[in-house]
């Protein structure tokens, strides 16, 4: 199942004063250097988890430590980044009302592409991003059966054993990887599910070979799903379709799987040009 699916019955500033410091990176034509250095501080908070130190962040964004810390303050003034008792940073609650908009926004793009999707293949669809350590799912299209899967938009789940959380791990570098399999855990909700972190980098090399990730009865027994990553979007976000193992089969993957990558590519195309 797709992480939390169940089966149902039912129907402008001025740029920073001059640093002395050769190596911060330069900005990019017509953009405000402070600005893109804050995204990149939140950047690296959220690549590491949600929460990190100031010395990986100092290394990480390769900035003068005075201006790294008149970011930070800034931004804990705004609620954006709070400090942790044991003095590292981690994402802050400014964060969430933003980041609720994003997604409803993200949903709304996403939706007719999978309305397509569920018409060609009668399966539920789903899209979802990466949130820290986990998967959001932001959008779905269920399925026109009377059994068929069901997800809660803006239900997080693990990325290790669900389609979608493992076609975005997939893209991303096997230290990323690693610190949120860490920080999430990998719990075994199945007899299927992977549970080790070497079996997971297995699991992810096929995927980027073949070009797709399955949810083999991982997060629910009797259900299978099969997903990709959306190319070159704004944030990792992955899209699939998931239902009972009975109608989701080998030849059903094989209907499936180049529709879903024309989907993605049409997604991706969207959110570019928007």
């Amino acid at each position: 199942m797709e992480g939390p699916e169940t089966m149902t019955t039912d129907p402008a500033e001025a740029p920073d004063a001059v640093e002395k410091d050769s190596t911060a990176r330069r900005p990019t034509k017509g953009g405000v250097q402070s600005v893109e250095r804050t995204f990149d501080l939140l950047s690296v908070i959220a690549a590491s988890g949600g929460q990190t130190t100031l010395s990986e962040l100092a290394v990480a964004v390769n900035l003068p430590m005075p201006t790294i810390h008149r970011l930070l303050k800034t931004l804990l003034g705004l609620g954006i980044v709070r400090q942790l008792p044991d003095r590292g940073y981690a994402l802050g609650p400014g964060l969430i009302r933003l980041g609720d908009l994003a997604s409803r926004q993200l949903g709304a793009v996403a939706r007719p592409h999978l309305r397509t999707l569920v018409d060609e293949l009668g399966e539920s669809a789903n899209v979802a991003t990466l949130d820290g350590d986990m998967v959001v799912y932001v959008d779905q299209v269920p399925s026109p059966h009377q059994m068929r899967m069901f997800t809660e938009v803006g239900r997080r789940a693990h990325t290790h054993d669900t389609g979608v959380g493992k076609a975005i791990l997939a893209t991303l570098g096997a230290d990323q990887v690693r610190r949120i399999v860490t920080t999430a855990g990998m719990p075994a909700h199945t007899e299927h599910s992977i549970t080790t972190p070497e079996a997971l980098e297995d699991e992810l090399h096929t995927i980027r070979t073949q070009g797709y990730s399955v949810d083999e009865q991982e997060q629910e027994l009797g259900v299978r799903c099969f997903a990709v990553s959306v190319p070159e979007a704004p944030a990792p976000l992955a899209i699939s379709v998931s239902g009972p193992t009975s109608r989701v089969d080998t030849a059903f993957a094989d209907r499936a799987v180049p529709l879903l990558r024309q989907v993605a590519a049409r997604i991706s195309r969207e959110l570019r040009s928007s």
